[in-house]
């Protein structure tokens, strides 16, 4: 017993030797700590996004979220997060990040902005119905005047790069008297009087001419396009006649069936190019309209402070 006290009393000396020359070496090797400051982490979400390093952005506004779930700034995040989506082209993903705003803050500025943004996400996924639908819930449920006349501006517009003129002019006529001065409702109203006056070629007329080859085609101004269909329909009209003439059937019947192909692509191609006449004059005037009228409204923190730029062009 005495020699087995004595071990374990020599063990334990030794072991609390080892203990207390090793603490110091494992003090000094140890990591340091680190601490995560909200001021700081939003502030490098916010770098990131200012550098255009979207998706970094996206992750460390998560980052902040998850770490600082009372803060204030929390809102602001979630909605930096559907900025860097829409700025990165996944509208998608913004459309789920700006209705998660309208979940979580409903009746805010904040919600406000994630509404006409789910508008603009809409509008470049080509889904100009589900736009409008957006604008008209958000109408719906605000109270603030000018919240829904910006509303109803913006539908307008999306009715107007549509050609859907009388449709954008309704909603243009319910902004309120007060605003009207602020949106240019004059001037863009003077301007929507001229779609009459937009230069149109008729489908039916270019199919008709269109019985000469080539003719459509010159009508509706696509001079190169009508000398390669007369030039072609011509020469395999006269190589047709030729066969037949020559007794060579089966040859003249191969050339006349190729003939009858171009021939009716003759009528189609100048059917065709009316309607894209017609759509290229349409889009040049709503892009003039654009650049004389179109109000550029961007929405601060507070959506009831907005910046208005237009320009007008002579």
């Amino acid at each position: 017993m005495k020699n087995l006290s004595r071990t374990t009393g020599f063990f334990l000396i030794a072991f609390t030797t080892v203990f207390a020359l090793l603490s110091p070496f494992s003090q000094s090797s140890a990591a340091p700590v680190l601490t995560i400051d909200s001021d700081k982490q939003f502030d490098f979400a916010k770098r990131c996004f200012s550098s255009e390093e979207y998706f970094r952005a996206i992750d460390e506004y998560k980052r902040f979220i998850y770490f600082f779930p009372e803060d204030k700034r929390v809102g602001n995040a979630m909605y930096e997060i559907g900025m860097s989506y829409f700025k990165a082209g996944h509208f998608k993903n913004a459309i789920n990040s700006f209705e998660a705003i309208i979940d979580k803050y409903e009746d805010t500025d904040l919600s406000i902005k994630a509404y006409f943004m789910i508008s603009k996400c809409h509008i470049h996924l080509n889904e100009s119905g589900p736009a409008v639908i957006c604008l008209n819930n958000l109408i719906t449920i605000t109270k603030d005047i000018d919240v829904k006349d910006e509303a109803y501006y913006e539908i307008g517009w999306i009715y107007l790069e549509k050609a859907l003129w009388e449709k954008a002019r309704i909603n243009f006529a319910k902004i309120s008297t007060q605003n009207k001065n602020k949106y240019q409702l004059k001037r863009l109203s003077k301007e929507l009087d001229r779609t009459k006056l937009i230069d149109r070629k008729n489908p039916k007329i270019a199919g008709l001419l269109s019985i000469m080859p080539g003719a459509g085609f010159l009508y509706c101004e696509r001079y190169r396009d009508a000398l390669i269909a007369f030039l072609l329909n011509a020469g395999l009209m006269y190589a047709a006649y030729e066969s037949f003439d020559d007794d060579n059937y089966a040859l003249g019947g191969v050339i006349t069936l190729v003939e009858v192909g171009f021939y009716a692509g003759n009528f189609y191609g100048a059917i065709t190019s009316a309607h894209k006449y017609n759509r290229s004059k349409t889009d040049q005037f709503i892009d003039k309209l654009k650049q004389n009228t179109r109000i550029n409204l961007t929405g601060s923190n507070n959506q009831k402070s907005i910046i208005l730029s237009f320009q007008y062009s002579f």
